[in-house]
């Protein structure tokens, strides 16, 4: 993912951001705050930078070393969620303090939270498992600038569902990222594709494009339900969403295991994976919790800062994997690849800048404390 992985959301994060800042006394020691606040952006934009790349690469190389079964791909960036659980645990003891909120009445009821669950479940768990479709068919490097797409789609599924208004820049953004997307499917002779066959090539093109297109779904379907369901934008309920939504698709992607009889190959397949039964297991266990220490560091920066600042540091991490990619499993690095990078970068920068300017906007139309009415996600 990148589960995780690239998100969307309007400026209300920020504003609660700040928000909670103003509820501290501003007095006491206020540098000190000041520099662990820092110390906290700087352990989060590391697990970002760090781990996405981490999870893809581990992905990638169980596939090259004899694994088969995408339904395990699939689990990687949901099983790890207990690690969620335990973040969210500590979250609550270090902000318990702050919480004076007494609007327990607004919250959702039990079958709306269930139908939210179920639903970005599902989605989720579809959006896993043609990540993990593309990821076995193509190479890591043009896998990751396909999948770089996604934010194209969040903007497209955003103007339908949350009204979102397509400026200069996000149009601009749209273009790069689709041509840079484009390059990829044009040039296949000069792509190293000798393990797979044209059709697989193409089969897995298209599960990366509707993996993209799945996270955007998602990501702006969550942005509406912060708008219209969530009475309460706090870091407790975007936790708790991230958790369950991840155990709904992890059962579903459980059931497909059983059901599809993959789960009988496994004990084979561990036993002959190239690097040994140990290399195996540990690849794996490495894999799930680097995708879910990711997911804390993008929701980290998103209530330490702004859902703005953690979409730039995803696009500062995106030349890392076809790089990675280039010096572990020896991808070829032509000049259309090369290109594609610096186009998605500026489609990347684009639709940050944009995010940048309505932010702006929004601090400036709102100089005293105001209802959020706006949207977030995780």
């Amino acid at each position: 993912m990148d589960r995780s992985q690239e998100l969307y959301a309007d400026g209300d994060q920020n504003l609660e951001a700040n928000l909670i800042d103003a509820t501290e006394p501003s007095s006491s020691v206020p540098q000190t705050k000041n520099y662990k606040r820092w110390i906290r952006l700087s352990i989060y934009v590391f697990f970002v930078l760090f781990f996405q790349p981490l999870a893809t690469i581990l992905g990638r190389l169980y596939y090259e070393n004899g694994g088969e079964s995408t339904y395990v791909v699939t689990l990687l960036p949901l099983i790890g969620f207990p690690v969620l659980i335990l973040f969210n645990f500590f979250s609550q003891l270090r902000q318990q303090p702050k919480s004076t909120d007494t609007n327990v009445n607004q919250s959702p009821s039990f079958t709306t939270l269930l139908l939210v669950y179920m639903c970005t479940g599902l989605i989720l768990s579809a959006y896993a498992y043609l990540y993990a479709i593309g990821l076995l068919y193509l190479p890591v490097s043009t896998f990751s600038l396909i999948l770089a797409s996604q934010l194209a789609f969040t903007a497209f599924f955003s103007y339908f569902l949350n009204s979102q208004k397509f400026t200069p820049f996000i149009v601009n953004s749209l273009f790069l990222l689709t041509v840079s997307s484009a390059l990829l499917v044009v040039d296949t002779e000069s792509q190293d594709t000798t393990n797979v066959s044209r059709l697989q090539y193409v089969i897995g093109f298209i599960c990366t494009i509707g993996a993209s297109a799945g996270i955007g779904l998602l990501l702006s379907l969550i942005q509406l339900l912060f708008r219209k369901v969530f009475k309460e934008h706090t870091s407790s309920v975007v936790m708790d969403l991230t958790i369950y939504q991840s155990l709904v698709a992890s059962c579903v992607v459980l059931i497909g295991l059983f059901v599809s009889g993959e789960w009988r190959t496994l004990p084979s397949e561990m036993r002959n994976y190239k690097l040994g039964q140990v290399s195996y297991v540990v690849t794996l266990v490495s894999a799930a919790i680097s995708w879910q220490v990711y997911t804390v560091g993008l929701v980290g920066l998103i209530f330490e800062s702004s859902s703005v600042f953690s979409n730039s540091i995803t696009a500062v991490g995106l030349p890392i994997v076809p790089v990675i990619a280039v010096i572990v499993f020896h991808d070829k690095m032509e000049a259309s690849k090369i290109f594609s990078i610096v186009l998605a970068i500026w489609g990347f920068l684009s639709f940050v800048y944009q995010h940048y300017l309505d932010e702006k906007k929004l601090k400036t139309c709102n100089t005293d404390p105001v209802e959020d009415d706006g949207a977030q996600t995780w």
